[in-house]
C-alpha cells in the first residue's frame, strides 16, 4: 500500500552532547504560569487551574536558525519557557509518579502573535492562529535528566538585543512540573515525544525583524536566533 501524498518529515529536536535526535510527538503549551506575568497581563494567579493550548510539532525551530516575522500580525512577543521533553506517559498521571516520564529539559520560546491573541480573547475564540503559526516554537538541544530532575531555583532569562527583558527563576512557577504533567494528563493521553513548555515569566515584549533574541536556562542551554523579515 502507498500513500496518496508522501508522509511529512520528523519533526526532532537535537539531544545536547550527543548524535541522536529526540522525535516530536505533540506540542503542548501552558499559559499563565509565573505569577507576575498573569498580573501583567491583568489575572489572578491563584483563581484559576493551569491553563493549556497547543502548538503543531512542526512548529520547532532548531539549530538557532532565524524565524521570519508572520505576516498576519503587527505585534510578535517573545515568551521563554522551560520546555519538559517526555519519554514516557499516560492517562491521569499521579502527581508522585509524574517525573517517571521526564527525559530532558530544553529551552522554548512560546512565540506569540498578541494582536491575534487579544481579539480572540475578547472574542471566545480559539487562540490557535496566535499562537500555532509557523516557526512559533524556537528550541534549544534538549539536556537529558536521567536522575535528578528537579532544577529547583534556576535562573530563566531572555535578552532581546543585548538587553534583558525576562528574568526569573523556576521555583517562581505556580505550577510545577510534575503537577503539570499530572493535570495535563486529565485531557490527553501523554506519550514519548510530546514537548510541554510551561509558561514564561513577565516581561514579554515585542520583536521586529532584525531583532536578535538570546535565552538561557542555568544548568539546562542557550537558545539564540534572529527576527528575520515576513516571508
Amino acid at each position: 500500500m502507498s500513500y496518496v501524498v508522501s508522509p511529512a518529515p520528523v519533526s526532532s529536536v537535537p539531544v545536547k552532547d550527543s548524535d541522536h535526535l529526540y522525535a516530536v510527538n505533540r506540542i503542548y503549551c501552558v499559559g499563565q504560569n509565573y505569577g507576575d506575568h498573569v498580573r501583567e497581563m491583568g489575572g489572578d494567579p491563584k483563581k484559576n487551574p493551569p491553563v493549556f493550548f497547543s502548538k503543531p510539532a512542526n512548529a520547532i525551530v532548531i539549530n538557532n536558525k532565524g524565524v521570519n516575522y508572520p505576516p498576519a500580525t503587527r505585534e510578535l512577543h517573545h515568551e521563554v519557557e522551560l520546555v519538559v521533553a517526555l519519554s514516557g506517559g499516560g492517562l491521569r498521571i499521579p502527581e508522585q509518579s509524574a517525573m517517571s516520564c521526564v527525559y530532558g529539559y530544553a529551552v522554548g520560546i512560546d512565540l506569540t502573535c498578541r494582536d491575534l491573541q487579544q481579539s480572540a480573547k475578547e472574542t471566545g475564540r480559539p487562540w490557535d492562529t496566535a499562537k500555532g503559526f509557523d516557526q512559533s516554537a524556537p528550541i534549544s538541544p534538549i539536556k537529558p535528566f536521567p536522575l535528578n530532575k528537579d532544577l529547583g531555583d534556576a535562573m530563566i532569562t531572555l535578552s532581546l538585543n543585548n538587553e534583558v527583558r525576562q528574568e526569573a527563576k523556576l521555583s517562581d512557577m505556580i505550577w510545577s512540573v510534575s503537577e503539570i504533567i499530572s493535570a495535563l494528563s486529565n485531557f490527553y493521553e501523554l506519550k514519548a515525544g510530546d514537548l510541554i513548555f510551561t509558561g514564561t515569566p513577565s516581561g514579554v515584549s515585542s520583536v521586529a525583524p532584525g531583532d536578535h533574541i538570546t535565552a538561557n536556562i542555568v544548568g539546562v542551554g542557550e537558545l539564540e536566533f534572529d527576527i528575520c523579515d515576513a516571508l
